[in-house]
């Protein structure tokens, strides 16, 4: 079977106060919609037969155009949310800045696996190897669109390819990473990242 993995569009800034028991769960920007709607007419033509998302609001935002065009429903799947998903800030890469006091922490290099992984990095490693095997082994022989994170794909990519360091990879929004999956537990890595769908909505 072949997983097409989109990670989401770009959303909006986050951020919670320290008091509240919500977490930072952003929703998609004017932008990340617009990508969203991108990943959607890609995949309009390539018999998709299952639509997956993360939990996550961003993640489900960028699927909903997809499911829409296809007329499928949408698998939800906890073990597919983001490594920090119980973080109470939340603002994307590009904005991150030592000078902003919302963000500078992320640069102190010997925290940054602790702020990245809410449960740790073998903890979320495995959760996100149960999520994608539970959408190969119910979906053999199918065509599946899976819309999450770029640090879930990242740490698949590095259970099928042995990579040491996840923060060497880094999808982009609404990239596309494609792996087949064979019956014989083969997992094969076609491509990682393929941007040219979104390559007109893509800040550099």
């Amino acid at each position: 079977m072949d997983l097409y993995i989109f990670r989401h569009g770009r959303p909006v800034r986050q951020v919670v106060e320290e008091e509240s028991e919500a977490v930072a769960d952003p929703e998609l920007s004017d932008l990340g919609h617009q990508q969203a709607s991108r990943a959607a007419d890609f995949l309009r033509n390539h018999s998709i037969h299952h639509v997956v998302s993360s939990t996550m609001q961003r993640a489900h935002q960028t699927a909903l155009p997809t499911a829409n065009m296809l007329g499928l429903e949408i698998e939800r799947i906890d073990e597919l949310k983001e490594s920090d998903h119980a973080s109470k800030v939340y603002v994307p890469l590009e904005e991150i800045s030592p000078d902003d006091p919302d963000t500078a922490h992320f640069f102190d290099a010997e925290s940054r696996e602790d702020l990245v992984f809410s449960d740790g990095l073998d903890a979320f490693q495995d959760r996100v190897h149960r999520g994608f095997e539970h959408v190969i082994a119910t979906n053999k022989g199918r065509r599946v669109a899976v819309f999450c994170h770029g640090m879930v794909i990242a740490v698949y990519l590095k259970t099928i390819m042995g990579v040491d360091d996840v923060f060497a990879m880094r999808a982009d929004y609404c990239g596309l990473t494609r792996v087949q999956a064979s019956s014989t537990g083969v997992r094969s890595v076609r491509s990682f990242n393929e941007t040219h769908h979104v390559s007109d909505l893509i800040e550099w």
